[in-house]
């Protein structure tokens, strides 16, 4: 066997192990949160406990589970960030950090605390970047050269991404659009591999079905294209709205004279008080997302709740409990579509079902945040198993992309970047590769 054989058959090997390290994370990740929900709160989901619990606990239990991430993450040396995606990409695309795992766990642990008692924010965060870390150390243990050891990091990224979306080929867009930067052919096999392994381990213990049900939505016609590009476009301006809030709110946490845990409980305890108004605020969004692709919501209640998810994921982000914004901000941009497809309806337009202008609109505001359309296109295929809505899906996307980054030239993922000093410039990396 020659050494490029045995280096091949070790990084292949690699490969398999980093995707079922994703996998497994995740999976336990989800079951310890089940086991709580269901053994203390007697609840399948975070929303139906936070729903049965009594007023007082709905506005305690998100500060005391804020607290206990502020807690957390005070092992984290000064460094250490609490992003995730934005690691990610600095290990993969720009090769300037390394990732820890002991900073990843410790991470994961404050965001589960968080989730857990009721917290607006994604549980995609820590299943991403412990992918991603999973790839480094899998990397080291296999002694792969530097090259493939970034390949391994996104391998794993994707792999993570997939297990908490059920959604292998958003997954590898996902990480060919906003990870790598560029679509980069070294990187496609071995990703593509990682998250056909984390997906069919992760559908064997939760189930093979589309994670937000299979729903039929049509074209009443084609005009109504113009309607669903009015989507994208109002979805946009909702997402950098909610941007710019989030961003606010990381201004009015990060005071001197609040360090972590009591600014991380503030936002809970703010959060709470939502709660208290709103139970189905709580959580990543998932539930009440499934009833609006339903078309089950009333109009007022979904107007509650697009107000009241932006303030309570700001609450929860800004003040520092580590999580994703990338499922709330679905939530979000499904509200938004669900009102706008309500409207037209109302006006007498000749439009189809509400829920499916919730699915476009949950797709442009991911699109509008990450200026990734594409990523955002496919996902909410995915996750809708839907074919019909494929062409609304890219035209808002598109639609929503073009107007956030007018508006806002960085995504979410780059602001992250450039708030620690690091200039999101893919040449670099291009560079770097070459070199």
């Amino acid at each position: 066997m020659t050494d490029d054989t045995r280096r091949s058959s070790r990084f292949a090997v690699a490969i398999v192990g980093t995707a079922v390290l994703a996998a497994g994370f995740a999976i336990a990740f989800r079951a310890g949160l089940t086991l709580v929900l269901r053994g203390i709160a007697h609840a399948g989901n975070v929303v139906e406990a936070i729903t049965a619990a009594p007023f007082w606990l709905r506005l305690l239990l998100p500060m005391l589970g804020a607290f206990a991430a502020g807690l957390w993450t005070l092992l984290l040396r000064k460094r250490e960030s609490v992003g995730g995606v934005g690691d990610v990409m600095e290990a993969v695309a720009l090769g300037t950090r390394k990732l820890s795992m002991f900073g990843t766990l410790v991470k994961s642990a404050a965001s589960w605390c968080a989730i857990a008692t009721g917290g607006s924010l994604g549980r995609e965060g820590p299943l991403i970047q412990f992918g991603g870390t999973a790839g480094q150390t899998v990397g080291e243990w296999f002694n792969v050269d530097a090259r493939h050891a970034r390949v391994l990091v996104a391998a794993g990224t994707a792999a993570g991404f997939a297990a908490a979306y059920n959604t292998p080929l958003a997954a590898v867009v996902f990480v060919l659009e906003i990870v790598a930067g560029a679509i980069v052919v070294e990187t496609v096999v071995p990703t593509l591999l990682a998250t056909v392994i984390a997906t069919a381990l992760t559908r064997a213990v939760v189930g093979s079905g589309p994670i937000y049900g299979t729903r039929t939505f049509v074209l009443a016609n084609p005009g109504e294209l113009a309607a669903f590009a009015c989507v994208g476009l109002i979805a946009a301006l909702i997402a950098v709205l909610f941007t710019r809030l989030v961003s606010f709110g990381e201004t009015a946490f990060h005071r001197p004279w609040l360090p972590p845990p009591w600014r991380q409980a503030l936002g809970g305890l703010a959060a709470g008080a939502l709660l208290v108004w709103l139970p189905s605020v709580a959580g990543n969004g998932y539930e009440p997302l499934n009833v609006i692709l339903d078309g089950k919501m009333l109009v007022p209640a979904v107007a509650a709740l697009l107000l009241a998810k932006c303030f309570s994921t700001m609450f929860s982000v800004s003040s520092g409990s580590p999580g994703g914004v990338f499922t709330p901000t679905m939530l979000i941009g499904g509200c938004t579509g669900y009102l706008v497809g309500v409207g037209l309806a109302r006006m007498g337009l000749d439009v189809g079902p509400a829920g499916g202008y919730a699915l476009v609109g949950m797709a442009a505001a991911i699109a509008a945040t990450t200026h990734a359309p594409l990523m955002a296109a496919v996902l909410a295929f995915e996750l809708s198993g839907d074919y019909a809505v494929v062409l609304p899906l890219a035209l808002a996307t598109v639609l929503a992309t073009a107007l956030a980054r007018k508006l806002r030239s960085e995504s979410i993922y780059q602001e992250e970047l450039r708030k620690r000093g690091v200039a999101w410039d893919i040449t670099v990396a291009r560079r770097e590769d070459v070199r």
